[in-house]
């Protein structure tokens, strides 16, 4: 009945602060629950995470290992842990929230990406974080490769876990980023010949982002990173120069079918 009576979703100030705050309580809600699931995951996640740090002191012989330096240290990075889990499994709800709360602004025919949104960028965020734990063994080995010799290299387990945490995030939204592209070139805010004309500034922006997330002065993990970005810039800009094609032909089929004149319009004249 609402619906019928504001199609447009039209709301007061009011109103979009109450969204708001819906929304973030069911988001929260979720990663709360998730962090939950995360404290009783976090042995073998921990274990997982610690891997390099074991395989690389095993394979060539360096003395590396995780070190929690206080009483709370533990305590501190199991939390860490499930906050990271929590907000990783709860994802799909927050990624669904965060686009449902800016689609009411945008015309009802706007609204059909949301669940594009979520179920594109979902992948593209795992993709990243696998790409991130794949090259995660090379940033590592690279970084305690300078320890000096004869030397031991105690690792706190807080920054370790910061590190790792970081290098998934990073490479996860930057993963979502052409999804966005694309998101708003079908919502009509942006057109392909922009996104065409920035890359440039893509390529840029890419390349400190390359850079933020590998931390190590190694060219060829900065290239790593930055190749499968550079291609998903442009396969969104490719799918936006379609979608613009797409709605320039609806666009003349309707000019030219205001243009025709009716059969009605025709008799009239005659």
């Amino acid at each position: 009945m609402l619906k019928k009576r504001n199609p447009e979703g039209k709301m007061s100030l009011g109103g979009h602060l109450k969204e708001l705050r819906n929304r973030l309580f069911w988001s929260a809600g979720f990663i709360l629950a998730g962090t939950i699931i995360g404290w009783f995951i976090y042995t073998p996640v921990f274990q997982i995470l610690q891997k390099p740090i074991v395989d690389l002191a095993t394979q060539q012989g360096i003395s590396a290992t995780i070190n929690f330096g206080s009483v709370v240290s533990a305590f501190d990075v199991q939390l860490q842990v499930s906050i990271f889990l929590g907000v990783l499994l709860a994802s799909p709800v927050w990624l669904f929230n965060l686009w449902a709360f800016i689609t009411p602004g945008l015309k009802k025919r706007e609204r059909r990406f949301t669940l594009a949104f979520v179920f594109s960028a979902l992948p593209l965020f795992l993709v990243g974080c696998y790409l991130a734990w794949v090259s995660l063994p090379g940033f590592v080995s690279t970084l305690i490769a300078f320890t000096p010799e004869g030397s031991a290299n105690v690792i706190n387990a807080s920054e370790y876990i910061l590190f790792t945490i970081r290098i998934l995030l990073v490479f996860g939204i930057a993963f979502v980023l052409p999804v966005v592209l694309v998101l708003l070139n079908f919502a009509g805010l942006l057109t392909a010949k922009s996104i065409l004309k920035s890359w440039r500034l893509a390529v840029f922006i890419i390349a400190v982002v390359a850079a933020l997330a590998t931390p190590v002065a190694d060219p060829m993990s900065m290239l790593l990173v930055m190749l499968p970005l550079i291609l998903l810039y442009f396969v969104a800009a490719g799918i936006t120069a379609l979608n613009d094609k797409r709605r320039s032909r609806r666009v003349a089929l309707i000019d030219e079918e205001i243009d025709t004149p009716s059969s009605a319009e025709l008799d009239l004249d005659s």
